[in-house]
């Protein structure tokens, strides 16, 4: 059995980061969507809630857990979860650039690989602090996120 380890804050989830993993469920016999959190920092969303949006957005049939992780390394999170892969979704060169040494350094360090999947050029504009703050402000973020998550997102900014 193949097993990746699709990481982020999701905070919130997106829909490009939906489009990253449906595609990584059909490469993979089980993906697990790694919720990261530093548990020091508080972020937009609580992690139970991140984990609840990720749950109801991802279609049914497809072999994905989501789970929260903390304090650790990415690798060893890997590790543990016997993660052959690591799936990372790029929306740019930009994004190329900030995650290649990432890759190289997990390589280095456990031999785990870094998947990269380009993201849908539809949504290559869309990041999670990006629709948060579009949203704070009155913007409609329909079709960034699920529609789940935009209501959340309109009931924090009251």
């Amino acid at each position: 059995m193949t097993r990746c380890l699709c990481p982020g804050s999701y905070d919130p989830v997106t829909n490009g980061h939906l489009d990253i993993i449906v595609r990584a469920a059909a490469l993979y016999d089980e993906v697990v969507v790694g919720v990261l959190h530093n548990p020091s920092k508080r972020g937009r969303f609580p992690v139970e809630q991140r984990l609840e949006f990720i749950r109801e957005a991802v279609p049914e049939g497809l072999s994905v857990r989501v789970e929260a992780f903390g304090g650790q390394l990415l690798v060893d999170i890997a590790q543990e979860l016997g993660a052959t892969a690591i799936v990372k979704g790029l929306r740019g060169g930009t994004d190329f650039a900030y995650e290649l040494p990432m890759a190289l350094m997990n390589r280095h360090l456990t031999g785990v690989e870094t998947v990269f999947l380009p993201g849908d050029p539809a949504l290559e504009h869309v990041s999670s602090s990006l629709v948060s703050e579009v949203s704070q402000y009155g913007g409609d973020v329909s079709g960034f996120v699920p529609d789940h998550v935009r209501d959340a997102l309109v009931a924090r900014r009251g």
